[in-house]
């Protein structure tokens, strides 16, 4: 493929933007000939999400490797944090030992998820969309099923589902990034040029702020990248730690003539903060005075995002977008509990401050973008169908061992629109890419059923392990009024699960269950009353008895979620294998379930629609569909 540069000096430019020219440090040579390993690629986007696939070589016989009896395992090592990000390794949180269980062919075959992205084999960040292909970009371990030695992988797609395998994007070959290419986003400048900020890990191990752009814009692959060759462009600033300064975002237009703004994640003692730098040629970086944000107590942001959203219009809005009915959303991932938070709020771009419309909601404190294993998301501008789509790392929650023993450990999400909830005025709404549903097959199944308490009953459906399920439920009005014992303190974490009965739930769907239930994950809604008499609805996914198998996360996750006077209670789920995607109430309560049964697998995998209240009943309505699997594989190498 031709490659064609114009001659541009960037270190000289101001405002003005060209096609930058190729230079002797590219972002990784070999693009071509590594196209075979690249085996996992995120969805094609203009941020760098810090998801990391990894992946080792499979066995051909897996059950060979796991001959050896039971036994208890030495816990894994840590990984990542001493170099300053978060716990890449999953610790058993489930309160029993991390003991080794003898997993067969077909229970680790049968966990490989069949429409959620993820690379071939290894562990598995920029997504955009340029010339008619969304391209991702992921994270990614060549060398093995664990996180380390952190490359770029690429992969492309016309409709988020489907995906090819590029070669990869950028390799950690030069001093600044040598311990690992890490978390970047990507900026569309009006010319059309793209500037691919990342950070990158030195060899001294100091987080830096990197500058890669394409070498061939007319290339609507985007397989080539070059690194500029002043790089760094930004290093930790006097106060902040060399290992606290990572995942620059997307560049917004500032308010000065010709300036661009992003911020970093950072933190000043247990002081979560969000730093902005500003440029006019993304190579020579100012840090502003003060900080966007900072919530004491929440320690390190990482995967920091910030973005418009509108309060009138039901569309994404590009990352520059400012003014009368706008609002802000400012989002970081926590490095001290691991999850993601989000807050709404209005920016003031001229005293560079973001200020949350809710102080007991403000970041690190109030709501969370996903109440269950969901991480480092990021977000970019559609803007072929001008909507804002948010991506996270779905990690692993089985043990190192298993994941070295299957050959490949995390995916991406399904892609969602992010839209503001102008019913809540406090809340985002997610739902999955519209794109998903050239996945169903043929005609839903529809079903009404009224559900007595402590009821349960089978729904058939062709596969349970690919599913498609919206779902909403009538509480029998009679007893939701008449309900005055007081059901206060009620926690998803802290409930028991679906088990513990209340007067008004749970009620919902029971996904990935064999036939006698030894083996089941419920997701569902319970209604409590408080003191005052007014109910508070929660969503809760509860993985207490979604496996046999020892050494795997069995919480309970969830939330509270708002059902408003004229809403019933509705959800949908994304079931793919080991992997149960939930939204409640048109998104406004997300759940991401890791599951790894030994019995529901396979033919035996079954649905069941229950209603474990004492005294309300409620009827269902459900639409299910059979989800085709998506279409995975590599860029045909003759075409390259």
């Amino acid at each position: 493929m031709a490659t064609h540069h114009s001659h541009y000096d960037p270190e000289n430019s101001t405002t003005h933007y060209t096609v930058l020219p190729d230079q002797p440090e590219s972002a990784g040579s070999g693009h071509r000939k590594s196209l075979k390993v690249v085996s996992g690629i995120l969805l094609s986007s203009f941020f760098l999400l810090s998801l990391v696939f990894v992946i080792v070589n499979q066995s051909s016989d897996l059950s060979q490797k796991n001959s050896h009896s039971s036994e208890t395992l030495t816990p894994a090592l840590s990984r990542g944090v001493s170099q300053g990000v978060s716990e890449k390794t999953f610790r058993d949180v489930s309160g029993g030992s991390l003991s080794y269980y003898p997993w067969t062919n077909a229970m680790l075959t049968w966990q490989r998820t069949a429409y959620h992205f993820q690379p071939q084999k290894n562990w598995m960040n920029g997504p955009l969309y340029h010339k008619g292909w969304y391209h991702l970009f992921y994270q990614y371990n060549p060398d093995s099923a664990i996180w380390g030695n952190i490359t770029w992988g690429h992969a492309i797609s016309t409709d988020l589902i489907h995906w090819l395998y590029l070669p990869f994007a950028l390799v950690p070959d030069q001093w600044y990034d040598i311990n690992g290419v890490w978390t970047g986003s990507a900026t569309f400048l009006p010319d059309g040029q793209i500037m691919m900020l990342y950070t990158g890990d030195t060899n001294d191990y100091v987080q830096v702020q990197n500058l890669a752009y394409p070498a061939n814009l007319s290339d609507p692959l985007l397989i080539d990248w070059v690194k500029y060759r002043g790089n760094p462009v930004m290093v930790p600033p006097p106060g902040i730690g060399v290992k606290d300064f990572r995942d620059p975002t997307t560049a917004w237009t500032g308010p000065q003539n010709g300036q661009w703004l992003l911020t970093i994640g950072s933190k000043i003692g247990k002081t979560g903060i969000a730093i902005v730098y500003g440029t006019s040629n993304f190579t020579n970086f100012k840090l502003l005075d003060g900080v966007l944000h900072a919530v004491p107590g929440t320690g390190m942001w990482e995967c920091v995002d910030f973005y418009p959203v509108s309060t009138d219009e039901a569309n994404g809005l590009d990352t520059s977008y400012n003014g009368p009915g706008i609002k802000h959303v400012l989002k970081a991932s926590l490095d001290d509990d691991k999850h993601d938070y989000y807050a709404i709020g209005t920016y003031d771009p001229v005293k560079n401050k973001w200020t949350p419309d809710n102080p007991q909601l403000d970041v690190g404190i109030g709501l969370r973008l996903d109440y269950g294993k969901y991480y480092a998301s990021k977000t970019f501008y559609d803007p072929k169908e001008q909507r804002r789509i948010l991506w996270g790392w779905i990690g692993e929650t089985d043990s190192e061992a298993a994941d070295l023993l299957k050959g490949w450990a995390s995916v991406q999400s399904i892609p969602r629109t992010v839209l503001y909830d102008k019913e809540t005025r406090t809340h985002v709404l997610q739902w999955p890419v519209k794109e998903i549903e050239s996945l169903r097959i043929g005609d839903p199944l529809v079903k009404r059923v009224n559900l007595q308490p402590g009821s349960i009953e089978l729904v058939h459906v062709d596969s349970a392990a690919q599913l498609d399920v919206e779902a909403s439920f009538e509480v029998d009005k009679a007893a939701l009024e008449g309900t005055i014992e007081a059901d206060v303190g009620f926690n998803c974490s802290t409930s028991g699960g679906a088990a513990k009965r209340g007067i008004l739930g749970p009620f919902g769907v029971v996904v990935i269950a064999d036939q006698t239930l030894s083996e089941l994950t419920p997701v569902y809604f319970y209604i409590a009353k408080g003191p005052d008499g007014r109910a508070e609805t929660y969503f809760c996914a509860d993985e207490t008895r979604s496996s046999e198998a020892p050494g795997v996360a069995k919480q309970v996750y969830g939330s509270s979620v708002p059902v408003l006077d004229d809403e019933q209670h509705s959800m949908r789920l994304l079931v793919d294998h080991s992997i149960v995607e939930s939204f409640a109430q048109g998104g406004r309560t997300v759940i991401t379930s890791r599951i790894y049964p030994t019995k529901a697998i396979n033919g035996a995998a079954r649905l069941f629609v229950f209603n474990n209240a004492t005294r309300a009943s409620v009827t269902a309505s459900l639409k299910i569909w059979s989800l085709e699997s998506a279409d995975i594989r590599s860029f045909p190498l003759d075409q390259l």
